[in-house]
Formats: C-alpha cells, sequence, structure tokens
C-alpha cells in the first residue's frame, strides 16, 4: 500500500497514477492492488540517448530542460521525504506536452526493499548510478539521489557515463575512491591508462559558458562523501547585475563594445538597451537555437579564421596508431566522435550561412531605405528644378519690365543691385552636380549588390561522410583509420569552403557599408535641396513684396507731385521728365506679382 500510495502525488515531472477501469480490476487473479499509471509514448531517457545524434551527449537545450525537469520532481519527492534510490535513464520516461517534451520519474519505491541479497540481481548493469553509500550498505541521505542525478546529467551531455563504465563492481569502487572531491570523470584511454579530471571532455553541445557552470554543479553532485554532495561551501551571494552580453563578447573576442554589430537571423540590429533574450524571438516564435551574429564595424575585410581545430583525443590517437585493433566500446565510441566531428563542421557552415543571411538581410534592410531616400531624393530635385525655373524667368521678366520704364518713370538702383543678387543666389542653389554624382554611384552599387546578395550552400561532403560513419558505427570490432580519414577531408573541404566564403562574406559587407556611408550623403543632399527651395520662395516672396512697394511708389507720384523714393528719400523737384504715367507696358509686368 506504501507504494501505491507514492502514485497520488501529482506533479508534472512524476508520472501519475489513473483509476483502475472496472472491466481491468474484474481481471484480478489475486488480492493484490492493481495499479494503473499514466501511459508517455516517446519512451524512457536510454532509448533517446542509444541515438546516433546523442552519441557524444543531448543538445545544449535539451539537457536544460532535463535538469528543470528532473530537479523539478526531485525537489517536490524530497519534500514530501521520499528518496528515489534508483534514479537512471531507464526510470525516466518521455512525454510530448504542448510545447516541448517532458521528462518524468517513474518506478517509485523500487528501491524502497534493497538489502544485500538483491543488490546484484535488482541493479545488475545499473551500479555507476547508486551512490557509494548504498553499495556499501551504509546510512543515507537524499544525496544518493544527487549522485544518481550527476552521474545521468554527465552521460547526457558526454554521451557516457562518468567513472569506468566498462569496470566491474569491485575494482571500480577501489579506483574511485582516489577521486579528489572535485574529479567529475574518471576514464580509461586506449592505451588502458586512468585518468581523473574535474572537467568536462570533449566532445559535448556546450557552449563555454554553460560548461563551466555545469562544471561546478556535478563537482558538487558528485562528491564522494554524503555529508559533502550537494554543498557549496565556496558559494558566494548573488551578484545583483549580471554582465551584459556585449561586454562578454569583448572578453571573449577582444572587440570593443563600440565596434560590435550584433545582428539577429532576420537582419534587425540587436538593441543593447533591450533585454538579451529578444534574440531568442524570431518572428514572434520561440526559437529553438537563439543565435545572433557579431560583426566587426571597425574593419570590411573578413579573413578565414584557422584557429586549429582541437580533434577528440580517440580521433587523434588513431592519427597516431591507425592500425590498432579496436574492441566494440572503443570502436564504437571512436566512430561517434567522429561522426560528431563531422556534424559539428556541418553545423558550423550552417551557421556562417546564417551569419551572412543575417548580413545580407541587413544589406537589403537598409538598401530598402536608400531606395526610398534616392526617391525622395529625386522628387526633391524636380522641385527645385521648377521652383527654380519659375524663380529665374519671373525674374528676367521683372526685370526687363523695370528696364523699359527706368527711363521715364522710377529708378533704384539699390533694388536692381538686390535681384541681381537674387539672380546669382538662385544660380548657387540650382547646382546640383552632387545629386548626378549620387545617382551614378547607387546605380554601380545596386550592380554589386545583386552580384553579393547569394549564399554558398556545401554540405553534400558532410552527408555522404555522415551516411558511411552510421554504417561503421555499427561493427563489432576492427580499426577506424577509415572514419579518422573522413574527418581529416571534412576538415580540409571545410577550410577551403571558408576562404571562398570569407571572400563573398567580405563583399557582402563592403556593400553594406557603402550603403550606411551613402544614406547619411543623401539625406543630406535632400535637406539641403528642400532649405534651397525653401530659400527661393523667400526671395520670391521678398520680391514680390518689392514690386508692390515699387507699386505703391508709382501711385503716389502720380497723386502728388512730390513723392518719396523706393529708396526711402524724397525726391527733389526738377525741370525733367513729368511724373511717371502708368503705362500698359508696366501693368503688364503686374502678373508676375501674383506667381507664387
Amino acid at each position: 500500500m506504501w507504494n501505491m500510495e507514492l502514485w497520488i502525488f501529482s506533479i508534472k515531472n512524476v508520472v501519475a497514477a489513473r483509476e483502475v477501469p472496472e472491466e481491468l480490476q474484474k481481471l484480478a487473479t489475486n488480492d493484490l492492488p492493481l495499479l494503473a499509471m499514466e501511459y508517455c509514448q516517446g519512451g524512457d531517457l536510454r532509448k533517446y540517448l542509444n541515438l546516433l545524434e546523442n552519441c557524444c551527449g543531448m543538445r545544449e537545450g535539451s539537457i536544460l530542460i532535463l535538469l528543470r525537469d528532473i530537479s523539478s520532481a526531485l525537489t517536490y519527492l524530497h519534500n514530501k521525504r521520499i528518496i528515489h534510490r534508483d534514479l537512471k535513464p531507464e526510470n525516466i520516461v518521455l512525454q510530448q506536452g504542448e510545447k516541448r517534451l517532458i521528462h518524468k520519474i517513474i518506478d517509485l519505491g523500487y528501491a524502497k526493499e534493497l538489502d544485500q541479497s538483491s543488490l546484484c540481481t535488482s541493479f545488475v548493469g545499473t551500479l555507476q548510478y547508486l551512490a557509494p553509500e548504498l553499495l556499501e550498505q551504509q546510512k543515507y541521505t537524499v544525496t544518493v539521489d544527487y549522485w544518481s542525478f550527476g552521474t545521468l546529467v554527465f552521460e547526457c551531455i558526454t554521451g557516457f557515463r562518468p567513472f569506468l563504465p566498462t569496470w566491474q563492481p569491485v575494482p571500480w569502487h577501489n579506483k574511485l575512491k582516489q577521486k579528489h572531491e572535485d574529479d567529475i570523470v574518471v576514464y580509461e584511454d586506449l592505451t588502458n591508462e586512468v585518468h581523473f579530471s574535474k572537467h568536462l571532455p570533449q566532445p559535448h553541445n556546450l557552449n563555454r559558458l554553460l560548461s563551466g557552470r555545469l562544471e561546478r554543479w556535478l563537482q558538487l553532485m558528485l562528491r564522494w562523501s554524503p555529508q559533502e554532495r550537494g554543498r557549496d561551501s565556496k558559494q558566494s551571494s548573488s551578484p545583483t547585475e549580471s554582465t551584459s552580453l556585449q561586454e562578454r563578447i569583448a572578453q571573449d573576442t577582444h572587440i570593443p563594445s563600440a565596434n560590435q554589430e550584433l545582428l539577429l537571423e532576420a537582419g534587425l540590429a540587436l538593441e543593447p538597451q533591450n533585454n538579451v533574450m529578444q534574440c531568442a524571438s524570431v518572428d514572434g516564435r520561440r526559437a529553438d537555437v537563439p543565435l545572433v551574429f557579431l560583426f566587426d564595424r571597425s574593419c570590411c575585410n573578413y579573413e578565414p579564421q584557422f584557429s586549429p581545430r582541437i580533434l577528440p583525443e580517440n580521433i587523434r590517437y588513431v592519427q597516431t596508431e591507425p592500425k590498432r585493433m579496436l574492441a566494440y566500446s572503443p570502436q564504437r565510441r571512436t566512430c561517434g566522435q567522429a561522426w560528431h566531428t563531422i556534424r559539428a563542421l556541418k553545423e558550423d557552415w550552417q551557421k556562417l550561412q546564417q551569419g551572412q543571411k543575417a548580413a545580407i538581410m541587413s544589406l537589403l534592410r537598409h538598401n530598402g531605405s536608400l531606395s526610398k531616400q534616392k526617391n525622395e531624393m529625386v522628387s526633391v530635385h524636380q522641385r527645385l528644378k521648377a521652383t527654380l525655373e519659375f524663380f529665374t524667368t519671373s525674374l528676367h521678366i521683372d526685370m526687363d519690365k523695370y528696364q523699359e520704364q527706368r527711363a521715364t518713370g522710377i529708378a533704384s538702383e539699390k533694388l536692381l543691385g538686390v535681384w541681381r543678387e537674387m539672380e546669382q543666389t538662385a544660380l548657387n542653389r540650382g547646382q546640383t552636380e552632387d545629386v548626378n554624382k549620387l545617382e551614378e554611384e547607387m546605380m554601380k552599387l545596386q550592380t554589386d549588390i545583386k552580384t553579393h546578395t547569394h549564399t554558398h550552400t556545401h554540405t553534400h561532403i558532410y552527408m555522404i561522410s555522415h551516411i558511411y560513419i552510421y554504417k561503421w558505427y555499427q561493427r563489432c570490432m576492427g580499426d577506424c583509420q577509415e572514419v579518422v580519414k573522413l574527418v581529416v577531408q571534412a576538415i580540409q573541404f571545410y577550410e577551403k569552403k571558408l576562404r571562398e566564403f570569407y571572400t563573398h562574406l567580405s563583399k557582402t559587407v563592403v556593400c553594406r557599408q557603402r550603403v550606411m556611408e551613402l544614406l547619411p550623403r543623401v539625406e543630406g543632399v535632400v535637406s539641403s535641396m528642400a532649405q534651397c527651395e525653401q530659400d527661393l520662395l523667400r526671395m520670391q516672396e521678398k520680391r514680390q513684396k518689392e514690386l508692390w512697394n515699387l507699386l505703391k511708389v508709382a501711385c503716389s507720384k502720380v497723386r502728388s507731385p512730390v513723392s518719396g523714393s523706393p529708396d526711402g528719400g524724397r525726391t527733389p523737384p526738377s525741370s525733367g521728365p513729368p511724373p511717371l504715367q502708368l503705362r500698359p507696358a508696366y501693368s503688364n509686368s503686374l502678373p508676375a506679382l501674383h506667381q507664387p
């Protein structure tokens, strides 16, 4: 009944009990109670770990989900004063939820009756997940689940168990007692030498930051002493501020934050003031693998990054001992490392392509803005030309009519000088060489953009290598020199294509830089032409006011023999020509006063 009571607890990450249908109750052959359990369609974690794609560990996102689910389940059980005692991949099942895969613990209470006689029968093949105190038949606490959880997570990260997975229990236990409290892996290499390490072995799928944090976590979970296990004596207070993404990038790449341009996959710039999680969303949907692409603003010519690619230990050994026959387990691991290395090359190439796509999308986005600015420039240029043509035409008419009446009408050298200055100013405002030059530059740029806005795709060699290695993965025993040759060929192919890629990427970045440089220039020309247009309109308005003032003076002369000149002075009586009479010639020029 105790076992049945355990299943009454309901939590998402512990498999739930269900009501036993009445029809099944009738099928019971004895008085033992029936227990109906939730059915999980995804199988157990062992089945998932045995997939070739997980031969060197699960994906980073899957590991984080597993950590959250199982830690949540263990916390719940421990709060209920329940110790699982037998946590292992076979006792974790998978169920597809609405948004993601959910991990659930099963077999609660299975190990409760564990004793010395059942140790070698109930747990054959799973001793490596049991805490040392259980093997030694000592008193235990919830920390036995910490050991099992740490062992499980290590296997999910690397693809193999942390402590001499092929050794027999007695020598295994004796050797493991020698490990330092912070050692998280004890392994035997292909020369049969045993190594202890505080760090996660390569290869795996974790980024450097997460890898460091999980190493520290595993050091706590896999301590030999039950009293010290899970306790962090070195733990300090949590920082109130986290290091910004750009500061972290500057630390890793030595590119100052001011020179960093971070682009999302769609070509949008990552806003520094916004939450860094904006890179985890693509078009409103959460990205499976959040990516942000770094470009250095201080340079446009990108060179291939040929830092030596560190090959896995087994691959390096086979390179030095190509004829060495390997047993099934080390051969399988060597083939798995080869498969993982080639997959990493393929994924690196795909990420480079995504980065190039981001650069192209950014280029096209800014080029779209440039095209709009160009259209605006052409429109303003046409308006300016029309305004200038109207202004100069009307000015010439007014000056001609002024000269016609000057001998017998009103004369003002000052006014005429102002109009001539206006004419010169208008001509200066109409200089449009910059517009023509910019149009030529933009036409050439558009030709270059069309040439450099396509991506390179070369993945066929990786697919062929994967198929070949998968077949080799099924062999029982042999050497792995052919597999290692495939790895070397794939790396050489990758480096060759990398040179071509960076040459093309540099051209794309140069085009984008040219667009970025043209944008403020075009904006400046548009603003300047708009200002020139306003200046012409103001001069037109000023001249019209002066014409009306001239007309006012002429009218006053008609009414009075003595009147003021347009310059503001008084004209003395003289024996010269009679006062100005309004003639049709002057009135014909009046419509020019009404020009807008």
